[in-house]
């Protein structure tokens, strides 16, 4: 029987599998819903869907390189204890390896490492340790060269910020510097043509307004936006920010300097835009002992 993708939805509403678990159920069980829902429990992941709506919001970036390819992955957990476990540890390093390998996180969830698909493994972790986690995003950048940089490591090559920096060149010690820059500055995009237009125009139509305020003539309103503008977009594109290595320069003249290209970059942090839900310490503590 064709497994259709409105079964595989069904199933995981029905049930709180996952994409992958529930695809799987149905075309074990041939398409029978409910033999699937009993496929399902029987193989443990009942338990881990019942912890599939605790808010994973801890957990680790990793990141790895191969021959010009680099990504960063994020896995999540409920809490940072989870985070310092050497077994999660393990699992994510094996998860970023596999990582090089595909294009996408859909793709990394149906990747095998260790004779399991990465979606079995996280679902086996889950049952194992008793919280919830998820394979939340990866993102993957080629050059000719991918340089890494990790903040607030937690043990090589991942923490709870991922740098990764592509450039055509070969000064290395130069593009980490660049990396460490990204991690501290943030930037939301490489140069002023990669900004989302969406934020260009939402600022452009605050700063007139900001200029109309002052009552000057329309003519030198307009030279205040450009002005204006101009120190926006050189405070939020990589490119047009001071190095933090040498404040003098901006990194793209820093890169022109070290006769590198800067082709993209990569810069992840654990948990950033989930809404997690803060509880005192006693409220977690009764939670935890309920079970």
């Amino acid at each position: 029987m064709a497994i259709t993708a409105s079964m595989v939805k069904e199933l995981r509403e029905t049930t709180g599998a996952g994409m992958m678990d529930a695809k799987k159920a149905l075309t074990e069980t041939d398409g029978d819903f409910e033999a699937a829902i009993d496929w399902l429990r029987t193989k443990g992941l009942a338990k881990a869907a019942k912890k599939s709506s605790r808010v994973a919001a801890e957990g680790l970036v990793a990141v790895a390189t191969s021959d010009g390819k680099g990504v960063a992955v994020e896995v999540n957990s409920e809490t940072d204890f989870v985070a310092k476990n050497s077994d999660f540890q393990e699992m994510v390093k094996a998860i970023a390896t596999a990582a090089l390998n595909v294009s996408n996180t859909d793709e990394l969830a149906s990747t095998s490492i260790a004779g399991k698909t990465v979606a079995d493994t996280l679902t086996d972790n889950i049952a194992k340790i008793g919280e919830n986690m998820t394979l939340r995003r990866m993102q993957s950048i080629e050059a000719e060269r991918v340089v890494t940089y990790v903040h607030n490591s937690a043990t090589q090559d991942m923490g709870q910020i991922g740098v990764l920096v592509a450039i055509n060149g070969e000064n290395t010690e130069f593009a980490r510097q660049v990396a460490m820059h990204v991690a501290a500055a943030n930037p939301q995009a490489l140069s002023a043509a990669e900004l989302d237009q969406s934020i260009v125009e939402r600022e452009k139509n605050i700063l007139t307004e900001q200029a109309r305020e002052s009552g000057k003539p329309e003519q030198v309103i307009e030279k205040m936006i450009q002005g204006r503008m101009k120190k926006f977009l050189a405070e939020v594109t990589l490119l047009g920010q001071d190095f933090v290595i040498n404040p003098d320069l901006t990194v793209e003249a820093a890169a022109q300097e070290a006769g590198v290209e800067i082709v993209s970059y990569v810069r992840m942090a654990v948990g950033e835009g989930i809404e997690k839900v803060e509880e005192d310490f006693a409220a977690e503590v009764a939670k935890a002992a309920q079970g």
